[in-house]
């Protein structure tokens, strides 16, 4: 069967992603089963434009009100930045990687184009260290797992050594018990257990080095800056809500020290040469909400979805600080973005609470022309938000201690924004994915500054308060509900801001311009302009690049580029860019029912929109943590085996190591091979 036929014949699941129940309980706390949190009544496009139907219409209206009446006189802005009039026109198409693109399947295996080698780079539980114990299903101790890689790659960064070596910077999402530890009881974890799961959580830098004639990479055992984080490793609380009275425990009365970071989703690299991680999920690590009796804290608990009762890996039988009974305020030290500096190994990593406490996913910064700073983020939650950060002083250049020292409060001071979208055609957006008359999902928004890290603009909130309750901040001040705003990437070189929205299957009836199709169950992603280019307006231009799932689906578009020839995807989650500006994505829980993959789509020129699939990971894993340059191609493979009855004895998958063996997370690597 030729690969053109297999991409028309997948089959459409109806209702949610392709995800189990072992996925729903541990990498998010069931979230789709519970109800949605954000229950405020924040407006649809179809109030905000009160019936306007064109986009000159909006931007020539001085009746119209909320976004599109901030946004009068913007019009030149907007046409420059359509697609293909102007944009990426220096650039030539089809560069970067040549291939025919992978056909879907659901293999336990990579696939990889014809022409591509791949192999994997490290692997939860191979050794940072030499002495270290090389993995053993049955001789996990919590000692060993601290000295080797962690579980659940998500995130991935390089920063560039000597020769052929790189600094890999690596997140460890969560961890799957039933498939780490042979006879696990769920209801009952051992101690043992526990910590070796506290151990596997975290984060992991280790250096690699690239091999001779081929692209494969291989960690260096005992390189100086090797080293892990865990959820017993200090992190010190900073910006305007370190030592807030809500910040403070038992263990830390002055609230700037906290042991651990949970559930890092993905993050990005600065210019400065730190790395940047996002706490995502972390409510289902905490117990007993439904023990709050203070109305307001029931609230805000309720609003980031910490649900009452046990949680399900019962960490709260061995540490008091997971039982919120016992510990109310732990939880409030948990999702915030996190930095850390990788070439100094004695360094504390870093909660920078000015960009505000979400359910982060991303957080890529963008140095405009004058130096200042900008970190977009996504809140990975159904009808949640798109927030920005802008800092208030401009990032010194250099490597002098003096400018090292001014870099490394830079995220500390500016203003938090939260995003309202407008669409210029609310009344023909059906909730189909049909294109309006114009032609595209299309409009205009507003930065709604919340606080700055000495005044707030959310009337009844301190700037402590915004930023520790940012959803409820954002709530007050109408921000726009997105359909599950994950990674948020601006364009290396067009500054454009590149949002995924993953899916959202709870979009039942209010769609709007910006999120058009009811069940969204395979996602989308929105490219952004900012009035003038400039990272720090309060203003911008938006439209969708892709509305994803099967190409004969009508109700899908790929920027304008001929569906006959595209990949089909689903479930857009982790973004990077390649050095000729195209755009590669990582999908999770793939609902056209093949494995999760990597896909390239060039955002100008001709080829604009041309999805292509360029590898698939196993089966029941997650692909993502990107990195694509010329000489490799480089993602994590996340929980593979992750699926409902899988366990050490009788795993859903045995990759990498093939035979009868428990399924790793681990980093792989593609390259094309000489002479192709």
């Amino acid at each position: 069967m030729s690969d053109q036929k297999r991409l028309r014949m997948l089959p459409l699941i109806n209702g949610h992603a392709k995800r189990s129940s072992m996925t729903c309980e541990y990498k998010c706390a069931n979230a789709c089963f519970h109800e949605v949190p954000n229950t405020s009544d924040n407006e649809y496009f179809g109030d905000i434009l009160n019936g306007a139907v064109s986009r000159r219409g909006v931007l020539r209206a001085t009746a119209v009100v909320g976004v599109a009446g901030a946004l009068a006189g913007t019009g030149a802005q907007l046409a420059a930045a359509e697609p293909g009039r102007g944009k990426g026109r220096d650039r030539k198409p089809g560069r970067g990687h040549q291939f025919d693109a992978v056909a879907p399947n659901t293999t336990d295996a990579i696939e990889v184009p014809t022409g591509y080698d791949q192999d994997v780079v490290i692997r939860w539980g191979d050794p940072l260290f030499s002495g270290v114990p090389g993995f053993d299903v049955d001789a996990q101790t919590a000692a060993t797992q601290r000295q080797q890689f962690g579980y659940n790659n998500d995130y991935l960064g390089l920063f560039p050594l000597t020769g052929h070596d790189q600094l890999m910077c690596v997140n460890h999402e969560y961890t799957n018990e039933e498939i780490m530890f042979r006879g696990y009881s769920a209801a009952n974890p051992t101690r043992a257990q526990v910590e070796v799961a506290w151990a596997a959580h975290g984060l992991s830098v280790v250096a690699v080095r690239g091999q001779a004639r081929t692209g494969a990479l291989k960690p260096i055992i005992d390189h100086k800056l090797n080293r892990r984080f865990h959820t017993n490793s200090p992190f010190e609380i900073t910006g305007p809500a370190a030592g807030h009275d809500d910040m403070k425990t038992a263990a830390d009365p002055q609230g700037k020290t906290v042991l651990g970071t949970l559930s890092n989703c993905s993050g990005g690299l600065t210019p400065w040469g730190t790395w940047l991680t996002a706490e995502e999920n972390w409510n289902g690590y905490f117990a007993n909400a439904d023990s709050v009796t203070d109305s307001t804290q029931a609230k805000r608990l309720k609003r980031y979805g910490v649900t009452p009762g046990a949680s399900g890996r019962k960490w709260e039988k061995f540490d008091q600080r997971f039982d919120l009974a016992q510990e109310p305020n732990e939880v409030n030290r948990f999702g915030w973005i996190v930095e850390i500096d990788p070439f100094d190994p004695d360094s504390t990593p870093k909660k920078r609470t000015m960009l505000g406490r979400t359910k982060h996913e991303a957080a890529q910064p963008l140095v405009d022309a004058n130096g200042y700073v900008a970190v977009y983020t996504g809140d990975d939650e159904r009808f949640d938000y798109l927030y920005k950060f802008v800092s208030s002083e401009k990032m010194a250049s250099g490597d002098s201690a003096a400018a090292k020292k001014h870099n490394a409060t830079l995220l500390d001071r500016g203003t938090l924004y939260v995003a309202k979208f407008a669409g210029d055609s609310p009344r023909e957006v059906e909730g189909d994915g049909a294109l309006p008359a114009d032609g595209e999902f299309d409009g205009v928004g507003q930065w709604i500054a919340l606080c700055t890290d000495k005044v707030s603009y959310v009337e009844g909130f301190t700037v402590e308060e915004v930023l520790i309750y940012t959803r409820l901040a954002a709530d007050a001040m109408g921000a726009t509900k997105m359909d599950r705003p994950e990674d948020v990437e601006p364009h290396p070189t067009s500054g454009t801001v590149y949002i995924v929205c993953t899916n959202n299957t709870a979009r039942t009836e209010a769609v709007d311009e910006a999120n058009p199709r009811k069940n969204n169950k395979h996602g989308h992603i929105i490219e952004l302009d900012e009035d003038g280019k400039d990272p720090r307006s309060t203003t911008f231009t938006w439209r969708i690049f892709l509305l994803a799932g099967d190409p004969e689906d009508p109700g899908t578009y790929f920027a304008g580029f001929d569906k006959s020839q595209v990949s089909p995807i689903s479930c857009p989650d982790n973004v990077t860019f390649d050095e000729h500006g195209n755009l590669w994505i990582a999908t999770d829980g793939n609902a056209l029912g093949t494995n999760d993959g990597l896909f390239k789509a060039p955002v100008a020129g001709d080829q604009r929109g041309f999805v292509q699939q360029f590898l698939s990971v196993p089966q029941t894993s997650e692909c993502c943590g990107p990195w694509v340059s010329d000489d490799r191609v480089i993602v994590c493979v996340q929980h593979p085996g992750e699926e409902t009855g899988s366990t050490v004895d009788a795993p859903k998958s045995n990759w990498p190591d093939g035979g009868s063996s428990v399924p790793r997370p681990a980093v792989a690597v593609a390259w094309k091979r000489r002479g192709r």
